[in-house]
């Protein structure tokens, strides 16, 4: 896969099915790096395998969509060129769609009512005066912000104080023809100082329920509740009690609401550190969460915007070793059937009509819509088709190392063809609470098709293999997950094809944190790219959207301690060259974190640049602005072709030669590190 490649990406979301269970509808997304932007598109396949796939519509970015419950109608949002997404319905019996909403901010993912007659939302409404509100009024005019809470901003959305999320109802045109009647104005359901999220329909249509934080420890702890509320907005209360982190809820037809949920977060409500969020059923009488999944053992990795019961079971996709199993667990108890397992990423579900449909993503495909009916499985679709013709896409292949301690590390290595040896590339996840797993990864598949060999684990930290492997760094950031990360790469060089001599590490957001860790350690990697990096856990707690909770819960609050985990702290002994990339508006790992990386190596005279992306936050590599994500990559490439030259990525080989010495810079009582000088030679 090369760079421009990004452009034959195909990525489709959460599917939804009809109700009869023939035609499920997703939509598909791809970079148009000509425009610099995201298009989207509604794709029509039927279950059965009968006909190909067909696009539904062709404008700008379409997603989310969504079957009305009498299958005469598809909402979906839509999004104008340079505009936000709205509410879109379209008749499924044929027909132009409509536009029914019109919010500054734009609007959520629609949600029908029972009646079909009926459409619940969220949106961001914005304080007046604020966000383009007032014509004129620009976003440097605007009043100050007075900020009183500890939970006042988020990455990839901006201030939340000034613009909660509320919920919404629509009712349909009454003659859906005539599109030169006025669209029914939309009814705001809730008000307050609290985001209103996840929004459901009870199954008699006569409330909406939701999920909010409203209680009063609400700004200091990390739990939500869900609540529920009559479309008019009357009678508003809550439904959980919990010390929990509900989400997703849903009803079953008998009305016993159904929630993903983390169950317990402890007596202060932020114990969240590889807590595991499992399908919880509600006890009516006392709010309280019975998990029906073991939230030590599992936990939910599946995109799916709700909590999907179907004929007396929730259908969920589960973590496991680097796959997402879709799971199918009896709400009466007993063990789950498995209805997809190996090698594989369920990312979205849907039933309807004695049909599931899933999204699957694999390490050749973004995702594929597969159709299960009992005894048979089909593959629906061929999205992958285009990236996968080029011929630069690569298998990963699979192993286990043991670390010192003897713990098993699981994870992967992808070569490319040809007996090499290859340089290599260690790359390290984000999270810490995350996987590396059996999906298309655009940023491997780059690298090998420019001639790496891609090392990638899942140490100790990691989610996917129990609660207790996530928990194990706690209060030891840099101990076991870096010895499991080095044992790994030690294993995977044991294989002659790799170059155990050309070794190069790389990481984002932890994994920028721990490549940091390392190279403080050891001088063995030939370069390094620290990315979106968490490296001050001090500075960190003030600076991060999630700062206030994060550093205390995963490393602690002795000062010893976090001087001792601190990735920052080991700097001064850093002397591989390194490429800090980071994005200005990142408020998950704010930008002074990697600037002040790049001023520590650079004042030292260690080879480093500092890649500064505009307009960009945390999400950069993976939903940027597509040029920027063009542009990311061939900046990464150039700086393994300076330092880790292949054949396929012909860059520059660096020989290092000592500067004349100097202690410019150097604190009085701290040793002088030679600086270095780099002469560039082009190789063919």
């Amino acid at each position: 896969m090369r760079p421009t490649d990004l452009a034959l990406l195909r990525v489709p979301g959460v599917p939804t099915v009809s109700p009869d269970g023939r035609i499920a509808v997703v939509a598909v997304s791809r970079p148009d790096l000509e425009a610099d932007e995201y298009r989207g598109q509604l794709w029509a396949v039927p279950t059965d395998a009968s006909a190909p796939a067909r696009p539904l519509t062709a404008t700008q970015r379409d997603s989310d969509p969504a079957f009305s419950p009498d299958g005469r109608w598809l909402a979906y949002l839509s999004s104008e060129p340079g505009g936000k997404p709205q509410i879109h319905v379209l008749p499924t019996a044929g027909g132009v769609g409509r536009r029914l909403t019109d919010h500054p901010l734009g609007a959520g993912a629609p949600v029908w009512s029972p009646d079909s007659r009926r459409v619940a939302y969220t949106a961001r409404v914005p304080e007046h005066g604020r966000y383009g509100t007032v014509e004129g009024v620009t976003p440097a005019a605007e009043p100050p912000r007075l900020i009183t809470t500890l939970q006042y901003r988020r990455d990839g959305v901006g201030f939340l104080v000034d613009r909660r999320s509320q919920v919404f109802v629509l009712d349909l045109p009454r003659d859906f023809a005539d599109d030169t009647a006025p669209v029914p104005a939309p009814v705001q359901v809730t008000t307050g100082d609290a985001d209103c999220e996840d929004v459901t329909w009870r199954p008699d249509g006569a409330a909406l329920a939701f999920v909010s934080a409203r209680h009063d420890r609400a700004d200091r702890d990390l739990v939500r509740d869900v609540y529920l509320v009559a479309p008019d907005g009357s009678d508003l209360r809550r439904l959980t009690g919990s010390r929990g982190d509900c989400a997703l809820p849903t009803f079953a037809p008998d009305g016993t609401l159904y929630v993903t949920a983390v169950p317990d977060l402890g007596p202060d409500g932020v114990d969240f550190v590889a807590r595991q969020a499992v399908p919880c059923r509600v006890e009516a009488a006392t709010g309280a969460l019975r998990p029906l999944l073991d939230p030590e053992l599992h936990h939910r990795g599946d995109e799916t915007r709700a909590t999907v019961v179907v004929d007396d079971a929730v259908l969920v996709g589960v973590q496991r070793r680097g796959a997402v199993d879709l799971l199918r667990v009896p709400l009466a108890g007993g063990e789950p059937d498995v209805l997809v397992d190996g090698p594989f990423t369920v990312r979205g579900i849907a039933a309807a009509g004695g049909v599931v449909v899933a999204c699957v993503a694999h390490d050749r495909s973004a995702g594929e819509l597969i159709a299960i009916t009992p005894g048979r499985r089909r593959l629906l679709t061929d999205f992958g088709r285009e990236l996968g013709e080029t011929g630069r896409v690569h298998r990963m292949i699979e192993r286990t190392a043991t670390a010192p301690d003897g713990h098993p590390v699981h994870g992967w290595v992808t070569a490319p063809p040809g007996p090499g040896p290859h340089p290599v590339l260690l790359t390290i996840h984000g999270g810490p609470f995350a996987q590396y797993g059996w999906q298309l990864f655009d940023e491997t598949q780059a690298y090998v098709s420019a001639g790496y060999a891609v090392v990638q684990c899942n140490p100790r930290g990691s989610s996917g293999y129990g609660a207790a492997h996530g928990q194990a760094i706690r209060g030891a950031f840099g101990d076991r997950d870096a010895a499991d990360v080095l044992a790994f790469l030690d294993a995977a060089l044991e294989d002659p094809s790799l170059d155990a001599d050309r070794v190069g590490v790389m990481g984002g957001s932890y994994g920028g944190y721990l490549t940091t860790v390392l190279i403080g350690r050891t001088t063995r990697f030939a370069a390094a790219i620290s990315e979106r990096a968490f490296l001050d856990p001090v500075s960190f707690v003030g600076s991060s959207d999630i700062g206030w909770v994060f550093s205390d819960q995963y490393l602690g609050t002795d000062p010893a301690r976090l001087a001792a985990q601190s990735a920052l702290a080991a700097a001064p002994g850093i002397t591989t060259p390194t490429l800090v990339i980071h994005s200005e508006e990142d408020w998950r790992c704010p930008v002074e974190q990697g600037a002040r990386l790049f001023v520590e190596l650079r004042r030292r005279g260690v080879p480093s640049e500092l890649l500064l992306f505009p307009g960009e936050g945390h999400e950069l590599s993976r939903s940027g602005r597509p040029r920027h994500r063009l542009a990311r990559f061939e900046h990464v490439l150039r700086w393994w072709a300076r330092w880790l030259p292949t054949p396929e990525n012909g860059g520059e080989v660096a020989e290092l030669e000592p500067a004349p010495s100097s202690d410019a810079g150097v604190p009085e009582g701290e040793p002088a590190v030679e600086p270095l000088t780099v002469r560039a030679t082009r190789v063919d």
